[in-house]
């Protein structure tokens, strides 16, 4: 079948009703969604689907279009969409109260599972989502050490939407100056870039925030071990960001899977396969300053309305007994190296080898795109997620989930052959122009938006 042939042929999905929903959602909520990562700007124009339900590793969108998902949920999801025991946890848990005046069964049952899953942890607090409780941990190291300054990982993309961190940002309209300068940055896998952060501010960098390892990038040897003994030596608070390796790389963590354990750790996403729970852990001589035990001023820790709400501590203790119960890293880590072999193997027939790629640990899988010059490109990349969904694969990730099936990685590896029919075109020709529908994807984080339409 020649290219030409290959277009014409395609009557691929349909979308008017989700085109619909999404021009009303832009109508009624800044960005059309609550999460500027789930926002249309973030896939190809004219076809970004607006979501009517799930199950396992599949979801359908209002138009009646099926697709394989991946990186559900923002990486929050990890055993399936409509998972039967968390639902049945929660809906058991709800039908006795949602709400008390007082903390309920559920918030000690939820503190023990934990502090058992995490040996490293002394204290827990339970939150809704994670830019509080790694705001909390800042608030927190700087309570303890009497600083000022928050050091974090400049090539790790997010950690909080308070004005420490999104100050740095492109988007940072809003935030203050002076609260921005308090934050500085340094190198991944670099402890000479973290020494030259203390000796720019000696005595005055409260913690040092990172993620001890990403989907592209794993910790040198001694990296994470430097850090350890810096901030026993100099004095500043260790935080570990877990919100995505705690229960992708391990139950326990990066900081089991490495063997250093921070002074304090943030957790979130796949605590409750879905449903709104995070956490801050930490060393009880820490955590207990935020508590009802300590001589000195008490520092205001994590203390919300829902944050206790029993739907998601229901989830979270039925997310952790299926993790003690089934190996659910590994099932991730099975699905997801089986995954990239066949895609791996599908780019090379197809002569693409040197302009797409699958990348990362098997649990937390990653794209890359690159053009004709082979260097990294938006437009071809949104080339490859038009060319995906018309061919039902949705996500801008291969991340996967214990409940991607063997027919979940066929049907992407078939629909990755036929993008590539596409993608190698458009390579051929040195553009994408006549084959993207519209205009590339765009970051998230900007400082404005664009001046193209959105649908």
């Amino acid at each position: 079948m020649t290219l030409a042939d290959h277009l014409t042929s395609r009557t691929g999905p349909r979308f008017e009703r989700s085109t619909d929903a999404q021009r009303r959602l832009h109508e009624l909520v800044p960005g059309g969604a609550h999460t500027y990562a789930r926002g249309s700007d973030q896939y190809p124009e004219g076809m970004a689907p607006v979501i009517a339900r799930g199950h396992g590793a599949r979801v359908v969108d209002l138009d009646g279009n099926e697709y394989v998902e991946y990186g559900m949920g923002l990486r929050s999801v990890t055993l399936g969409h409509g998972y039967e025991p968390v639902v049945a946890a929660v809906s058991a848990a709800i039908a006795e109260g949602t709400s008390f005046s007082r903390p309920g069964v559920l918030e000690l049952e939820a503190a023990e599972t934990f502090l058992e899953q995490v040996p490293g942890a002394d204290m827990v607090k339970f939150a809704k989502n994670g830019s509080d409780a790694t705001t909390a941990a800042v608030r927190l190291a700087r309570a303890a050490t009497g600083r000022r300054r928050v050091a974090i990982c400049r090539s790790q993309p997010f950690f909080s939407t308070d004005d420490w961190f999104i100050g740095t940002t492109p988007m940072s309209a809003g935030t203050l100056e002076e609260d921005r300068r308090l934050t500085v940055t340094f190198d991944y896998n670099d402890l000479d870039s973290v020494r030259a952060v203390l000796d720019a501010h000696p005595g005055d960098v409260a913690c040092v925030v990172l993620e001890a390892a990403t989907a592209l990038a794993e910790p040198a040897p001694g990296f994470l071990e430097g850090l350890r003994e810096l901030a026993d030596r100099d004095g500043f608070v260790l935080v570990f960001d877990e919100m995505i390796t705690g229960m992708r790389w391990s139950p326990h963590g990066a900081q089991h899977v490495y063997g250093v354990r921070p002074d304090l750790s943030t957790w979130g996403k796949a605590l409750g396969n879905g449903f709104p729970v995070s956490a801050l852990a930490g060393r009880r001589e820490l955590m207990e300053l935020g508590g009802l035990r300590t001589d000195a001023a008490r520092v205001f820790l994590l203390s919300t309305t829902h944050g206790p709400e029993t739907s998601g501590l229901a989830a979270y203790l039925a997310v952790a007994r299926a993790y003690r119960e089934r190996d659910v890293v590994g099932e991730m880590e099975e699905a997801g190296t089986a995954l990239a072999r066949a895609v791996t193997d599908e780019v090379a027939a197809a002569g693409m080898a040197d302009h797409v790629q699958v990348l990362g640990r098997p649990s937390c899988l990653v794209f890359t795109t690159l053009d004709a010059e082979r260097r990294p490109s938006q437009a071809y990349r949104t080339l490859f997620l038009q060319e995906l969904i018309r061919n039902g694969v949705l996500g801008q990730s291969f991340v996967v989930s214990a409940a991607h099936t063997e027919d979940d990685v066929a049907r992407t590896v078939r629909a990755v052959g036929e993008a590539l029919v596409v993608y190698r075109r458009a390579v051929e020709a040195g553009s994408v122009e006549g084959l993207l529908v519209g205009r590339p994807v765009a970051p998230a984080l900007r400082s404005h938006a664009a001046p193209r339409r959105i649908d």
